[in-house]
C-alpha cells in the first residue's frame, strides 16, 4: 500500500510539471501552435522570441512555479516516502516535475528543456545555491546573449555549488547523484542548441526589446 501511495504522489508531481504552459498560452491567446514557430520548443525562450516579453514572462513564471510547488509545497506536506529525508523527498518530487515538463504526455512526450522548472524546483530546496546559479546564468547571458549557452553553463556549475554550500546536509550523496543526472538531462535537452552554437546559427534573444507582433495563424 505504501508503494502505491508513493507512486501516486510522484505521478501528481509529474502531472504538475507536465502542464505545457507555452503551448497552451500560444494556442489560447494567439491561436498558434508554438511548435510550428521559432525553434519549435514550447518553453519560455521560444515564447519570448515569438510572442514577446509579456507572454514569455508569463510562461517563465508559471514554469518556475511548477517546480517550486512540487518541492516547496507538495513534497513537505505529502505522506509519501516517510523513510527518507525531506531534502531527498523534495528532490524526487522535483525530478518528477522536471520529467513532466520535459516529457509531457499532452504533447506526445515532447516538452520544454526543463531549465525554468528546474530552477523553481531547486529554489524550493537550495534557495541560496540556486540564486547563485541564476546569477551565473544572467552573467553568461549578458556576456554572450545566448539563453541556451547561459543555461548550459549554469546547469553545469550547480553541482559545484552544492559541494561548496551543502556537502554536509542529510542525504547529500544521493542528492548529488540525482543532481548530476538532472544536469546531464538538461544538457542533453540542449543538444540541438549546442549544434547550432558550433555552427554559429544559434539566435540571440533580447528580453529588453519591444514586444513583437505574433505570427499569423496561417504561417507554417
Amino acid at each position: 500500500m505504501e508503494f502505491v501511495q508513493n507512486i501516486i504522489w510522484i505521478i501528481v508531481a509529474y502531472l504538475i510539471g507536465s502542464i505545457p504552459t507555452g503551448y497552451l498560452v500560444a494556442e489560447h491567446v494567439k491561436g498558434i501552435d508554438i511548435r510550428e514557430h521559432g525553434s519549435g520548443n514550447v518553453g519560455a525562450t521560444n515564447v519570448f522570441r515569438i510572442m514577446g516579453k509579456k507572454w514569455g514572462s508569463f510562461v517563465l513564471i508559471i514554469d518556475i512555479l511548477k517546480g517550486l510547488i512540487a518541492t516547496a509545497l507538495l513534497a513537505p506536506t505529502s505522506d509519501a516516502f516517510p523513510e527518507i529525508s525531506i531534502p531527498l523527498k523534495q528532490f524526487l518530487f522535483g525530478a518528477a516535475a522536471i520529467a513532466g515538463h520535459t516529457w509531457t504526455p499532452w504533447l506526445g512526450l515532447k516538452g520544454g528543456k526543463g531549465i525554468a522548472t528546474s530552477a523553481g524546483a531547486l529554489i524550493g530546496i537550495f534557495p541560496f545555491a540556486t540564486v547563485l546559479a541564476i546569477l551565473i546564468w544572467g552573467s553568461c547571458f549578458l556576456i554572450w546573449g545566448y539563453v541556451s549557452l547561459a543555461s548550459i553553463v549554469a546547469a553545469a556549475t550547480f553541482p559545484i555549488l552544492l559541494i561548496i554550500f551543502h556537502r554536509h546536509m542529510v542525504s547529500f550523496p544521493e542528492i548529488f547523484l540525482i543532481t548530476l543526472a538532472l544536469v546531464a538531462l538538461l544538457i542533453y535537452n540542449h543538444r540541438a542548441n549546442i549544434g547550432r552554437l558550433r555552427r554559429g546559427e544559434e539566435p540571440r534573444v533580447n528580453f529588453l526589446s519591444k514586444d513583437k507582433k505574433p505570427p499569423s495563424t496561417s504561417s507554417s
